[in-house]
């Protein structure tokens, strides 16, 4: 049984395809979530190519870095390895994790921009965008931006305008808001660059950090200031007994809230390749939220007026658990809560637990006949039947299975009410659904998510995205 599980997980394991390239900057030692969030990305590592992990400034660590922080998980992540690599492949060796920790220079903002302002880590920014990878360089920002502010400054004032580009379209960013004045002058400076940002900051101006998209993740009560999930799943006493207490040296690491849970976490999540995320298309939605691209109009809060497109806020409409509906940029990422937070306990439990049957593990997805976590695309003429079957899917551990397939109403084009009555829609909770295309006068898409739900323990969710066009010219 144990051979075929780990054979399962070998089909499906992140070495048989790309994985996205990370740089991550973080003002570690601020606040206590940059530490946290550090913990759970070191438990994603074999599902992430990591190519830099650099120590910044911000608004809230103005003149110093702490890459100590970082080196100090890293080690406890060297300790539980072994642990890993009995559950899923693919765990970057330590010491190679090592050598990403780089230094961006102590100075705020754009005051350390410029001449003479070169550090080991806007050097190791240029030397990771400039390698023989076709792959985009995803920034994931906990911090200030100026690190990548400055790579961008030397690129510009070094290369051809065609040189500087190239550089510029392989990044995408995604910041935690703008904690210093950096990100602004980057997005008007280099208008092509992908940016993903709930325009804003903290400081001074009355706070603007409710506003954004990323307090989703656990800002109920502090911040965010919104209510509909499950607040127990991000507080301490949940984290205390899932993550912290008797469950290894990394952890150990993850400090107790003291604002909220995790709030860089949303910019590396939606890179994670878990079957519902996809990076290029922020519109889509998945774990770190669902973006769309326009010039955000002016706010108070804004260090300067947005001149140009940028990904930034939008909303779903998600049931609570009080049974009420919400609308906000919030529950685009609060939607996927128990989902990502079961995630993330049974990884940590992948890190204290040497044998396999002592840890569980998510469902393997097929769904007509497609084992990758790629979005599955189909066409079809109105009134077409479709059908999307994942029968074929499995779980490592035997665990048995529920299944939810419905359409994500806000990622898709065609216009569909709360209750799809656009679609021959039937519940919805079975392996396999059978409906008719619904009728359209142009092309347009559907996107439909499936969340498959092991009984174990926690309960883990894998998740398919179907991407169907109803093309009245087929």
């Amino acid at each position: 049984m144990r051979t075929l599980a780990l054979l399962l997980l070998v089909l499906l394991s992140p070495s048989v395809f790309a994985k996205p390239r990370l740089l991550v900057l973080t003002d570690i030692t601020n606040e206590p979530d940059d530490e946290q969030s550090m913990v759970r990305l070191l438990c994603y590592t074999n599902e992430l190519q990591v190519e830099g992990l650099i120590a910044t400034t911000s608004c809230w660590l103005r003149n110093r870095t702490a890459p100590e922080k970082i080196v100090e998980r890293i080690e406890a992540y060297r300790k539980v390895r072994e642990n890993f690599l009995v559950h899923a492949e693919g765990w970057p060796e330590a010491d190679a994790l090592l050598k990403l920790v780089k230094r961006g220079v102590p100075r705020f903002g754009m005051e350390g921009v410029g001449e003479g302002h070169d550090s080991p880590g806007s050097e190791h920014i240029i030397s990771v965008v400039d390698r023989d990878d076709p792959g985009p360089v995803y920034v994931s920002v906990w911090g200030g931006a100026n690190c990548l502010a400055q790579a961008l400054w030397k690129v510009r004032h070094t290369r051809s305008a065609d040189e500087l580009a190239q550089f510029v379209k392989k990044l995408r960013v995604y910041t935690i808001s703008d904690q210093d004045d950096a990100g602004p002058w980057m997005r008007n400076t280099f208008p092509e660059l992908f940016y993903i940002v709930s325009p804003g900051h903290e400081e001074g101006q009355g706070g603007s950090y409710h506003y954004a998209t990323w307090v989703g993740i656990s800002g109920d009560k502090y911040h965010g200031r919104f209510r509909g999930p499950d607040f127990s799943l991000v507080d301490n006493p949940w984290l205390d007994q899932h993550i912290r207490r008797n469950h290894g040296p990394l952890g150990s690491l993850h400090p107790h809230t003291k604002y909220l849970m995790e709030g860089d976490t949303p910019s590396f999540f939606w890179v994670i390749p878990n079957g519902l995320n996809e990076p290029e298309h922020p519109d889509w939605g998945g774990w770190g939220g669902r973006y769309e691209l326009y010039t955000a109009p002016p706010k108070r809060y804004y260090h300067e007026p947005e001149t140009r497109p940028i990904w930034t806020n939008t909303v779903d409409e998600v049931k609570g658990i009080d049974g009420r509906w919400y609308t906000s940029n919030h529950a685009t990422i609060w939607r996927w809560r128990e989902g990502y937070q079961h995630d993330f306990a049974a990884r940590i439990d992948w890190s204290n637990s040497p044998a396999f049957k002592d840890a569980n593990h998510p469902p393997s997805v097929i769904v007509n006949g497609d084992h990758s976590r790629k979005p599955i695309h189909l066409a079809a003429a109105p009134g077409q039947e479709i059908r999307l079957d994942a029968s074929g899917t499995s779980d490592p551990d035997h665990d048995q299975l529920s299944y939810h397939w419905y359409p994500y109403r806000e990622a898709g084009t065609f216009p569909l009410t709360i209750h799809y009555r656009n679609l021959d829609w039937k519940d919805g909770r079975g392996p396999a659904v059978t409906f008719r295309a619904p009728r359209s006068d142009s092309a347009r898409t559907i996107h439909f998510i499936l969340e498959v739900t092991d009984d174990g323990s926690p309960r883990l969710t894998s998740y398919r995205r179907v991407i169907l066009t109803i093309d009245p010219l087929r």
